[in-house]
């Protein structure tokens, strides 16, 4: 049996529920107590964060108006801790690397020297990492860099981040345990291709990390799957090309949940389709098939019986009945 996942709280802040003359010295303590933080001038500070957080790592989303941060003043904790940044919109100029704007992604050690400006309304999604953490996965001491331009696995891992960021926003959506999954997951998936990246221009392999490299390979397929399950001609080959790794290590990855890779792909396309007869009952059932990924209709409707005890038609006409 896999491991359960660590707790998982939620956390909202928004500088609209302070007084503003204390506005400045709340937020700095809330959002950027280990780094120097100030606002741009003339610019009232306007932002907000909702943060998850387990004992193994936080995921927030911020917003907010421009200001400056500088980082590498050896204040308390900085050390251990990194964070991958993924902006959502607007933009970033940090002193490392060029211009950051929507779908880049990040690593900042605030325990390196270096300044960030953000942009009026910047929106950004962060998972924070134990330093130690990050440096195994690496192989060697973490530094702030640009992920996107060299990293295979950059694209699951935003999508992956951009993923639990929309639930975040919308509370209630999913129950805790899920969402405590998710987090675990992104940690999972963060720490992977952080490996995969350390690796790139080394002749030997890394050595596995303690904890089993499988969770992010799974979780790397899961969303490379959600993504095109649409997709007919969707093969072993191509998920485990997607999750960065060989098929072995994807078959071994989905076997240590007790779960094969095709059966979860047809769980999940199962899934897809009953909510999408449920949302549009009126659409034919071969175009339901085809938008899930089921080239052949028939196929599908015993495969949908054989799930769901129902056909496609039938649970149409029964989601028509109750409508």
């Amino acid at each position: 049996m896999p491991p359960t996942p660590p707790p998982s709280r939620r956390f909202h802040f928004s500088t609209g529920e302070m007084e503003p003359a204390l506005r400045e010295e709340a937020w700095r303590e809330i959002a950027h107590r280990y780094v120097d933080f100030r606002p741009a001038p003339g610019a009232p500070l306007d932002a907000e964060m909702t943060i998850l957080d387990s004992a193994a790592c936080a995921l927030g989303i911020t917003r907010s108006s421009a200001y400056e941060m500088r980082t590498g003043r050896r204040r308390p904790h900085t050390e251990d801790m990194v964070v991958l940044s993924l902006m959502q919109s607007g933009d970033l100029l940090p002193q490392a690397f060029p211009r950051k704007s929507a779908g880049a992604l990040s690593l900042c050690a605030p325990n390196e020297e270096c300044w960030f400006r953000w942009g009026q309304g910047a929106r950004q999604v962060f998972l924070t990492l134990p330093r130690l953490d990050v440096h195994a996965a690496l192989g060697h001491e973490p530094a702030t860099l640009l992920v996107t331009a060299h990293c295979a696995l950059a694209p699951a891992l935003a999508s992956q981040m951009n993923h639990v960021a929309l639930l975040l926003r919308q509370p209630g959506r999913v129950d805790d345990a899920e969402l405590a999954g998710l987090l675990d997951a992104t940690r999972a998936l963060a720490l992977l291709a952080l490996r995969n990246l350390g690796r790139q221009g080394r002749a030997a392999d890394l050595p596995d990390l303690v904890e089993s490299l499988h969770a992010g390979r799974r979780a790397a397929a899961l969303r490379f799957m959600d993504l095109h399950a649409h997709r007919h001609e969707l093969d072993v080959a191509a998920i485990a090309q997607g999750a960065g790794c060989s098929r072995s290590r994807l078959y071994e990855a989905f076997a240590e949940q007790g779960q094969s890779v095709m059966d979860t792909l047809r769980e999940m396309r199962l899934q897809r389709a009953l909510r999408l007869i449920e949302q549009n009952p009126r659409l034919h059932v071969g175009v339901v098939a085809w938008r899930c990924g089921f080239a052949d209709p028939s196929s599908f409707s015993k495969l949908f019986r054989a799930r769901f005890e129902y056909t496609p038609s039938e649970w149409r006409h029964k989601t028509l009945a109750v409508g």
